[in-house]
């Protein structure tokens, strides 16, 4: 495993670390043993960076990580999020009070079976009330339930209301080999400013292992838009994209791994966050930190993702 200053933090974190939403069910049913395993094989294998939210599941996959941890603790970054809670059931909170985010939070730290929370993000873009959040995780950080805040974004102008007076740690955005909308604007700033990047989707919800093919139809939650209309058009370019660099891998990297490798290869990503569901998925992920792509593949590859949009 390799690390990298993450941000202004001064937090060495792994290069490669694991996205937990897979452990709220949504991308298909898990257990806890499973959970637990695949958490723990993450750990063996040099992860410490865990990233997961409230609205997974919702709450499972903060229970299931808090058991995991148990007794390892201080091997991990705990990165989680705040303001989806119980929008997909109908019935969000809006957070127009700091009140609700420290309720979330002390709940997130309950389910987490923690006193503090190394990491913790706004996961609405463009929220009305961008200022209240900030409000709140400046309290929290002050009385040490949270070390580090942030947002979860696709957009700049975002940054930029976290940043309001230069406090704020951490951005997550998504990035990988077919989704480079944001090469241009927020990972520069990230950059410019010292950031922290947490790097989601850098397997493009799992079409960058090389595991679909055409004809695929989903059941789970989370790859649900894909099966028709808009989302069946963008999964077949994307598709199309990720059967161009298969044959970039071979005996000693999967595809999977080269789509890794990809991301980490850009200069404003610190950590990159592909989910796991199973122990050999967070294994091979991991291994993805000690591969380097030559200028040719990335050129190759940068090629490919642009000819597929």
């Amino acid at each position: 495993m390799r690390f990298r200053e993450f941000g202004n933090t001064g937090w060495n974190v792994s290069v490669v670390g694991m996205g937990c939403w897979a452990l709220g069910g949504q991308w298909g049913d898990i257990g806890e043993e499973q959970a637990v395993a695949t958490v723990h094989a993450a750990l063996d294998a040099g992860i410490n960076l865990f990233d997961t939210a409230d609205a997974y599941g919702p709450r499972r996959s903060e229970e299931f990580l808090g058991k995991a941890l148990e007794g390892r603790r201080s091997e991990a970054f705990i990165a989680t999020k705040v303001g989806n809670i119980g929008g997909r059931d109908g019935h969000p909170l809006s957070y127009a009070t700091p009140e609700h985010i420290y309720l979330c939070c002390d709940a997130s730290l309950y389910r987490l079976r923690t006193d503090y929370i190394d990491m913790y993000q706004c996961h609405v873009r463009r929220h009305a009330n961008a200022d209240v959040f900030v409000e709140a995780f400046e309290r929290l950080r002050e009385v040490g339930k949270i070390r580090a805040y942030g947002i979860s974004t696709f957009y700049a102008d975002d940054i930029s209301a976290f940043d309001s007076h230069g406090r704020r740690d951490v951005v997550q955005v998504p990035y990988s080999a077919v989704e480079r909308d944001y090469e241009g604007d927020v990972l520069p700033i990230c950059a410019d400013r010292n950031i922290g990047t947490l790097i989601r989707g850098p397997l493009a919800k799992g079409i960058l292992s090389g595991k679909f093919t055409a004809d695929a139809r989903f059941t789970e939650q989370a790859r649900s838009g894909w099966n028709d209309g808009e989302g069946r058009a963008e999964f077949l370019t994307m598709l199309d994209a990720a059967e161009a660099i298969r044959p970039l891998s071979n005996a000693s990297r999967t595809m999977a791994q080269v789509a890794l490798a990809f991301t980490l290869a850009h200069p404003a990503v610190d950590c990159i966050i592909p989910g796991a569901k199973t122990p050999q998925q967070a294994i091979e992920n991991a291994a993805a930190a000690d591969i380097e792509l030559t200028a040719d593949e990335l050129d190759q590859i940068r090629t490919i993702g642009s000819e597929h949009r």
